[in-house]
């Protein structure tokens, strides 16, 4: 989709702990993403009368955000405003009643989801940003949980059952102290007995399990900040059930205001933590995934997804990977297109002639690749320091496909000017990397480098490449109308450091005729 101006749309997911905002913005070149948030904590579920309505006085409150959710959106120039109700409006007795009210106040539709509709559109969002096949996509909110079973990216069941973080501190009067081993053996008697009455729950062992919601990202980021983890995203971060279950018992034996003070651990969750993991743990055994990985995305991203169709729903793995790179290069545009996609054929040959003299992991042409493609977005910062932008850029900008030992690796090839630099900034990342991983980064840096040298004018002027090893040297017979003597010089610029890693110096020839039999047309 292109469009000839910016487009913004508020999404507004009403959930039953947290009032959540996203603003998106979709560019005339097909850029899309978030400029703007708000958040407020709601405790809908936990502010519903014995009676089952949610009083006045919530509703009042509820509303108020609402409007101030509305002028965010006025001043971003929003277009349009899709605003959702969960778990706890679903489920209160007066909801039609509070619906009015809300629509009163804010001039906002507000759609009720139910919980099957919820749980599909969160499996949106994590197909749209997760490179999996299959898995079960559990959604922890405050008053409900959904599963979803998912086969060839194909949604296959799902279900919503009414307990989550919030309604279940509730119902056993967790209070302020300690959760004993008494009361989390009753939740997770209680958590069986519902996943029991969905009998499909229990018969594909050995699925990844994919978490949703607040209290996923809250454990994950918990388990982060006490193991020193040293990238800085949740989402695509795995844990074990050991991790959760280790996690849960150290939090359940200690109070709600030592939980508060916990480091990594937001002031909010120090109530619910402990229920939601419960509940989470409860799922994991119940699934026997074989572990738990963090989708950062969510219902609000799904939303996104359905509301706007910015690009069709990822087909296979490797095009949610294809879908954020053209995100990333759309909304930082350094470079042509047709230079990278140039650079790109060129890294491709010479990965293929020499990938055999060199063993290389499964992975590295997928990593070259997508560094090629990425490697000039720090330009958009600053052209001197482009290297240096890049890197940060790639490990701090949320894109997708990739894991997080992959990506760290993608922004050192795509930010490579040396084996020493290179060694400087994968430093702070080793407890994530294979021993590897650093000669990795080099070997495809430096075909980076000079596939990239090979287009340094960005003319697209090799129309054919040839590519022989003799001699400890690279010979590269090029076919071209022009005799490209900036990309000479760039190619020789360049010799020692490609002869210091692949044992060769590269040297470049070029034919202006069709002499160059041998050469492969790009």
């Amino acid at each position: 989709m292109h469009t000839t101006t910016n487009r913004v749309t508020g999404i507004i997911d009403i959930g039953s702990n947290t009032v959540r905002l996203s603003v998106y913005q979709i560019s005339g070149n097909g850029a899309y993403r978030v400029v703007d948030q708000g958040r407020w904590s709601a405790r809908l579920s936990q502010r519903m009368a014995a009676d089952g309505t949610l009083p006045a006085e919530a509703a009042n409150e509820l509303a108020e955000v609402l409007r101030h959710y509305v002028r965010i959106c006025a001043k971003h120039g929003a277009e349009r405003i899709r605003a959702v109700a969960t778990a706890a409006i679903r489920q209160a007795v007066n909801r039609e009643d509070v619906i009015a009210r809300l629509r009163s106040a804010s001039g906002l539709d507000i759609e009720i989801l139910s919980g099957e509709e919820e749980a599909r559109i969160g499996s949106v969002a994590m197909l749209n940003s997760l490179p999996l096949d299959d898995g079960f996509v559990v959604d922890i909110g405050g008053g409900s949980t959904e599963i979803t079973l998912l086969r060839n990216r194909e949604v296959v069941s799902a279900v919503s059952f009414p307990i989550g973080c919030v309604n279940v501190s509730a119902r056993y009067g967790l209070g302020e102290g300690p959760v004993t081993p008494e009361t989390m053996n009753e939740i997770f008697a209680d958590t069986k007995r519902l996943l029991e009455g969905a009998a499909w729950i229990a018969k594909h062992p050995g699925l990844p399990l994919i978490g949703l919601g607040g209290t996923v990202r809250a454990l994950a980021k918990l388990r982060q900040r006490e193991s020193g983890y040293p990238f800085p995203h949740l989402h695509g971060y795995e844990m074990s059930e050991a991790d959760v279950s280790g996690t849960l018992e150290d939090l359940a034996r200690i109070t709600v205001p030592q939980r508060r003070k916990r480091p990594g651990l937001s002031k909010d969750r120090g109530d619910v933590i402990v229920p939601g993991l419960a509940v989470l743990l409860g799922v994991m055994k119940h699934t026997r995934a074989s572990a738990l990985a963090v989708c950062g995305t969510g219902l609000r991203d799904g939303l996104f997804y359905e509301t706007c169709e910015p690009y069709p729903l990822p087909a296979s793995v490797g095009d949610v990977l294809e879908e954020s790179v053209r995100n990333l290069n759309a909304l930082y545009p350094a470079a042509p297109g047709e230079h990278l996609r140039q650079v790109r054929k060129l890294a491709a040959a010479l990965f293929e002639r020499l990938a055999g003299s060199s063993p290389l992991p499964e992975e590295s042409r997928r990593l070259l690749e997508t560094a090629v493609s990425l490697s000039r977005i720090g330009a958009t910062i600053d052209y001197n320091d482009c290297a240096d932008h890049t890197f940060y850029m790639l490990l701090h900008t949320h894109w997708n496909g990739l894991s997080h030992r992959e990506t760290i690796l993608t922004a050192a090839i795509a930010s490579y000017r040396s084996s020493s630099s290179s060694r400087r900034k994968l430093s702070p990342y080793q407890s994530l990397l294979l021993d590897d991983d650093q000669e990795t980064v080099v070997r495809l840096g430096t075909l980076l480098l000079l596939a990239s040298a090979l287009d340094r004018s960005e003319s697209q002027a090799i129309s054919a490449l040839g590519i022989a090893v003799e001699d400890k040297k690279l010979r590269l017979l090029a076919e071209s109308e022009d005799p490209l003597p900036v990309e000479r010089m760039e190619v020789a610029n360049m010799a020692k450091e490609f002869k210091k890693v692949w044992g060769m110096t590269p040297e470049l020839q070029v034919v202006r005729t069709n002499a160059a039999a041998s050469a492969d047309r790009l």
